[in-house]
């Protein structure tokens, strides 16, 4: 297939694999709704019954759909939305004591070798590594996803990381690939990559963290652990550099100075960085992907990005001043959304030229 060949090229990001998958399905008319499929897991009608996670984990992890006595046809497609789950589900405990017998995840791509990329955010990797602290999936839980025969295609190895959950078996329109993946998935919560600002907005993440710790295991956090070693893979800037970093990892990233401070490059502390670049007056709902997608359209994919959609902003690490500098040019003009961003050298490096952002 052309498109497998296109993803499984040198050098392929797991950005360019996931627009490659989008841009081929909206062309193609290929999902249900919701429309356009960019930014999302692309949606198939399924008719079993489901476990589902909360939304975004902000309540728990499970719930359990119960459609009312005599549901129709069109009640059971409600209880397969968001609404539904909302209307007709109970939640499922920590307590539980569940055991998911079968995981079936969503993707934006996968491999006939396992491998799958989801939406960028990070959630799926996530809630599978809080099933297996919970006890609800074991070594011999099969990982399922349903996706159309485009989103099989070519993924590198090397862009998968210790936190990456890959998959057993895909199903597709025409065919069933028992994919074999010797790769090993998430055996549990990597807290060190979690930080408190994450920690607070799922609180089911702080009851398991309590749990694993109540348990004698090592829970320090991201603030608390700085001696451990990045999961992610060296990375290049500019236009040589291909980073990639599941969501969950980029906001716990964010430091203890997200918390505070004001939507300026003047008053802010900075990450540890060789150069760093502002970029302000993000638009309200925009998601921390896109922000990166048009990082690397003008080639000025920084070492590590500082997420802050809240506070209307990021910051990016570069590896000298000469590339800050460099990415502070490519970068102007930039707007999303519709809307003109504020890009310009961080405080550190503009207190060294003597100049100072407008």
């Amino acid at each position: 297939m052309e498109l497998a060949q296109q993803t499984g090229s040198p050098g392929v990001s797991k950005w360019d694999i996931r627009h490659k998958i989008w841009d081929y399905m909206e062309a193609n008319n290929l999902a249900d709704f919701p429309r356009p499929v960019h930014h999302r897991i692309p949606n198939f009608k399924a008719r079993k019954a489901l476990l589902v996670p909360t939304p975004r984990l902000r309540t728990g992890l499970f719930n359990r759909i119960i459609p009312p006595p005599g549901a129709t046809k069109e009640m059971l497609r409600k209880c397969a939305t968001s609404q539904g789950v909302r209307d007709y589900s109970v939640p499922v405990g920590l307590d539980a004591k569940v055991h998911v017998d079968l995981v079936v995840v969503g993707s934006v791509a996968v491999s006939e070798k396992g491998f799958r990329i989801g939406k960028g955010e990070g959630f799926a990797d996530l809630e599978y590594a809080m099933m297996v602290s919970m006890g609800a999936v074991r070594e011999d839980t099969v990982v399922v996803t349903a996706v159309h025969d485009c989103q099989v295609v070519d993924i590198p190895e090397d862009l998968l990381g210790d936190h990456d959950l890959t998959v057993d078996y895909i199903l597709t329109p025409t065919r069933i690939i028992k994919t074999g993946c010797n790769h090993p998935k998430p055996q549990g919560i990597l807290w060190h990559k979690i930080n408190h600002e994450m920690l607070g907005k799922i609180p089911v993440l702080k009851n398991l963290r309590h749990r694993e710790k109540q348990e004698g295991k090592d829970v320090a956090l991201k603030e608390e652990q700085r001696d451990v070693p990045a999961a992610d893979k060296p990375v290049r800037v500019a236009k040589k550099s291909r980073p990639e970093r599941s969501s969950f990892q980029d906001q716990a990233s964010l430091s203890q100075a997200s918390r505070e401070g004001e939507a300026s490059p003047d008053n802010y502390p900075l990450p540890d960085a060789p150069a760093a670049v502002y970029v302000g007056s993000i638009p309200q709902g925009t998601r921390v992907g896109e922000l990166k997608d048009a990082l690397r359209q003008r080639h000025a994919t920084p070492a590590r990005l500082t997420w802050q959609g809240a506070q209307h902003r990021a910051f990016l690490n570069y590896s000298d001043k000469a590339t800050a500098d460099a990415a502070v040019v490519a970068l102007q003009g930039l707007s999303l959304h519709g809307s003109p961003l504020r890009v310009e050298l961080a405080r550190s490096q503009l207190s060294k030229t003597g100049s100072r952002p407008r």
